[in-house]
Order: structure tokens, then sequence, then C-alpha cells
């Protein structure tokens, strides 16, 4: 089994990266049969995104050198390639969006945590959501809207009261982030195949941003989203630390 390894900047994922390295060898992620991920949950999404970018579906197994580490397993050395081998493979697929700016440019990134629209300024957001064409709220005044996908609603969908979504659940969360009118909306589940779409309102009193996991466009008119089937990608866990496990879990803790 082949093992290429990539890891944060910090100190301790590099220095357990070269650590694992002497141990298993080195090889570029073409070469490779599984990548490693070290560090964070960050880390873990930079490896999904350099993934669809070199368009490259190799299964990532992910060793918590950082923080959170939600979506990784804990870190071990000796017994790593064992790990690998007994690990539970969880498919998940990407968010999609496709943001037109005032300037009429149209910008297009992927997200496997969230698609989240916030305000630029001290004015509160102005919007209208549409679900499959269909106006469901014609207008929404707040600090923002984000769309999250299971595999991300533990992040900053949970920390915005949003619900937190099993694997498989086959559906999306459509989360508000400081709701001013309507006050009692607590945003919506709705199936995965479903395409939202988002417009703004007094976009140039009330600016607004879209950031698709770690890609920011600025100053935009509308927003497209949906999941996207055509993309999959393949995350590693061991038996005892799987994702499904996890998020329910979560769940129940205090």
């Amino acid at each position: 089994m082949k093992l290429a390894f990539i890891a944060a900047e910090t100190n301790i994922a590099q220095s357990s990266k070269q650590v694992l390295e002497g141990l298993h060898g080195k090889c570029t992620n073409q070469e490779a049969d599984i990548i490693v991920a070290l560090g964070g949950d960050g880390t873990m999404l930079d490896a999904l995104h350099e993934s669809v970018q070199s368009n490259l579906d190799k299964p990532i197994y992910g060793m918590n050198r950082g923080s959170l580490g939600f979506l990784l397993n804990p870190y071990e050395q000796e017994n790593l390639i064992e790990s690998i081998e007994t690990a539970i493979s969880v498919t998940i697929h990407p968010l999609k969006m496709e943001a037109t700016t005032q300037g009429g440019e149209t910008h297009e990134a992927v997200a496997f945590n969230e698609v989240s629209l916030m305000r630029e300024t001290r004015q509160a957001a102005r919007l209208e959501i549409s679900i499959n064409e269909t106006i469901r709220l014609p207008e929404l005044i707040c600090d923002g809207i984000m769309v999250a996908a299971p595999a991300g609603s533990t992040a900053y969908n949970l920390s915005a009261q949003g619900p937190i979504l099993p694997i498989g659940a086959n559906v999306l969360a459509l989360t508000p982030i400081s709701a001013f009118r309507p006050r009692r909306w607590k945003g919506a589940l709705i199936r995965e195949k479903s395409r939202f779409e988002f417009k703004v309102f007094e976009s140039e009193k009330r600016p607004v941003s879209v950031t698709a996991d770690s890609t920011e466009i600025r100053d935009i008119k509308s927003v497209k989203i949906w999941q996207s089937k055509q993309i999959t990608r393949h995350l590693l866990f061991n038996p005892d630390h799987n994702l499904e496990e996890r998020i329910l879990k979560e769940q129940f803790s205090n």
C-alpha cells in the first residue's frame, strides 16, 4: 500500500509527516493508493479541495494533528497500515456554488462544509430565498444564511444553531444567521436534490459576500447552490471512530 502524506504547516504536523514518511516511504498523490492528511479539519478540507482541483479521487485517511479533528482519526504511527485496511469508507458529495456579482461576473466553487452568505457592513442583509424556482421566503433580513451539507453540519452550521445532519440523511440544512425578520424563522431541512437561489436586495446599501468553505466572493447579486453528485469523495474512519457515530454522539453532548 502506497501512502502520500500531506500536513498542515504547524510544527507538530510537519514533524509527524517526517516520522511517517521515514516509516512508510514517500510518494506523490498521483502514485498513492491512500492520501493521509495530518492536521485539523482545515487540513482535511484542503485535501478534499486539492483532490477536486487535480481531479484525483483517492481515499483520504485523516489523523488529528490539530485542534478539533472532527473529520479525522486519532494519530498513530506503528499500526497505520492495519488501521487503514480496516477503516470504514464514507462517501460524501460537495455543494456547488454559482455566484453572480454586481458587476455581472460569474464565479463557481465547491464546498464540503457549507456555503454561507454574509453581510459586509453594519447594515443587515436583505435576501429573497427560492427553492426549485419557487420563492419560499420573499424577504429575510439577517446577518446571513447558509446551506450546509451533512459532513459540515457540525461546523459553522451548528454554531449558528442549525441542525446536525446524519450522513446519508438525504437532506441539506438551510440555516439563518441572526435573523431579524421574520424573527421566529429557524431555517429548514431541504431535500438534497433541491436547488437554492438567493437574491440580494439593496445591494449597494447592504452589500453581501458569499463563502464556499474558504473561497469568498464579495458584492454579490445572486447565488445558486446545489449538491453535486458528479463529484464523489471517500473519507476513511476507524470502526470505533466512524463519522456516523461521531455525528450521533454530537447530538447528545452537553
